[in-house]
């Protein structure tokens, strides 16, 4: 290489470096500002969504503790009469009663949190269990009255419905949400 070739050369390489930063610079900015755009618009989806999805988990929460209450049951056995049953026939009913209850509310678990759903199924369980421990060691013949009165004082036995903790888990999980 020449002198002349060399000099142009290392004059074209000292005058594109300022360049070089211009456009690097350039590119650090808009690379910034699409970030910072698309986090908006994340932001606004995420609000929106928000003005949807929660009236709708505060509906699931409304359906579940009302859920609770039917289950509970001093209420359960207000809406589901042992008149004219045997307690097999009463128990069943109410087995079947409370099925019915929660399957029909079983979508609800998609809005609440783990930890809230698992208090609702153990809540059930715990209802199940009592009905049936009331109901064992009764004669064949026994009339749906005596379960009735018999799942009553276990409650009173045990002084708090199975329910309850699970109503009181959802309150303050609501509490904590909104």
């Amino acid at each position: 290489m020449t002198t002349d070739t060399s000099s142009i050369v290392l004059l074209v390489l000292l005058s594109s470096i300022p360049a070089l930063i211009i456009g690097a610079a350039m590119y650090l900015l808009v690379q910034k500002y699409l970030e910072r755009d698309y986090r908006k618009k994340v932001l606004d989806i995420r609000l929106k969504n928000s003005e949807t999805i929660l009236p709708i988990r505060l509906q699931a929460y409304e359906r579940i503790i009302l859920f609770l209450e039917r289950i509970t049951p001093s209420n359960l056995l207000i809406r589901v009469s042992p008149s004219g049953l045997t307690a097999a026939d009463f128990q069943a009913q109410l087995l079947q009663e409370i099925r019915a209850e929660y399957t029909h509310n079983l979508s609800q678990q998609l809005y609440m949190s783990e930890a809230a759903w698992q208090q609702v199924k153990k809540a059930k369980e715990d209802v199940v269990s009592m009905i049936n421990q009331s109901y064992q060691n009764l004669q064949d013949k026994t009339r749906g009255t005596e379960l009735a009165k018999r799942v009553l004082e276990n409650v009173l036995h045990n002084e708090v419905d199975p329910t309850t903790q699970a109503i009181q888990f959802l309150k303050r999980e609501l509490h904590e949400i909104f």
